[in-house]
């Protein structure tokens, strides 16, 4: 292991940090936001109002960001060998593993001081929150479709939000519980189909190293089934979506949004039919739009009501 460079002066080590929790990128929180922003929607049914908008999307992306954190870490012996990731902060050592850690740590805090202004339901389920995020970096080595485990931390926003708009602050088991419907539940199946088909493309960009490297990834278990299993996790994906709101009485709004939303994933087989890097990387960074296109659906077809 290589040793751990000198810290850098000020406005170089901010770079290093910004660089750590991909700030450059963010495909990556708004592929969290849009499935939680649609569940604010529906459990309030409609607008939630700015406080719980400004919490949950602030939180949204503190709350990705420590978890990169915490993936650099847990995974910088590998993502040595593999050619996409071998420059991250931690894993070329410009980042010392203690310093990632205290950012995430920060960064989740922040995350925490936030759902400390929404109520007990939220604060509860916020700690299941944690325990998801923090067990999949580890899921890589033992279960044979992490992109599932990462599923459900991607779609926990969603009972969250559920709870912020209709639990209170009364303590207990069956209270935590009681503040997500069924239809929450249905939702967070359905979003992790679809976390399932983007991260399983963003694997088949890396599918050649993690074979080397003994990585386990859903690319690799659907084998050459891969590109038939993404495009079967959309089309479930959209259909759960679509039924659990089919009695809303929403406007045709909704209903032209999941076609669009249909119409990119076609898209997005175009770009990953071929198994190329490029092409599969591409249909994963694109990913927020089809989300996107789902809360614009859910969010209009309120507005319009």
């Amino acid at each position: 292991m290589s040793a751990v460079a000198s810290p850098p002066p000020g406005r170089e080590r901010i770079g290093l940090w910004l660089d750590l929790i991909r700030w450059n990128r963010p495909a990556g929180w708004l592929l969290l936001l849009w499935p939680t922003l649609s569940a604010l929607w529906v459990a309030a049914d409609g607008f939630p109002g700015w406080h719980l908008l400004a919490v949950f999307t602030l939180g949204t992306i503190l709350m990705r960001s420590a978890g990169c954190c915490i993936n650099d870490v847990a995974d910088r012996e590998f993502d040595r060998h593999v050619k996409r990731t071998a420059q991250r902060p931690v894993t070329s050592g410009k980042v010392s593993v203690k310093e990632a850690l205290a950012l995430g740590a920060v960064l989740a805090l922040l995350a925490f001081g936030l759902v400390l202004t929404t109520n007990l339901a939220t604060v509860l389920w916020s700690f299941a929150a944690l325990a998801v995020t923090l067990l999949y970096p580890y899921a890589k080595r033992v279960v044979a479709m992490p992109q599932a485990v990462l599923g459900v931390a991607f779609s926990f926003g969603i009972p969250m939000a559920f709870a912020a708009v209709r639990g209170g602050d009364a303590a207990g088991f069956s209270a935590m519980l009681g503040a997500v419907p069924p239809l929450a539940w249905l939702l967070l199946l359905g979003n992790l189909f679809w976390v399932l088909a983007y991260d399983t493309e963003y694997a088949m960009v890396d599918r050649d190293d993690d074979l080397r490297i003994g990585m386990k990834t859903s690319a690799i278990t659907f084998g050459r089934w891969d590109v038939a299993a993404v495009m079967l996790s959309y089309l479930i994906y959209i259909s759960i979506w679509a039924i659990a709101l089919a009695n809303r009485s929403f406007s045709a709004i909704f209903y032209i949004a999941l076609g669009v939303a249909a119409a990119q994933a076609l898209w997005h087989w175009r770009m990953i039919r071929g198994r190329t890097r490029e092409g599969c990387f591409r249909a994963f960074r694109l990913n927020h739009w089809l989300g996107f296109a789902v809360f614009a659906g859910i969010a209009l077809a309120y507005a319009v009501r």
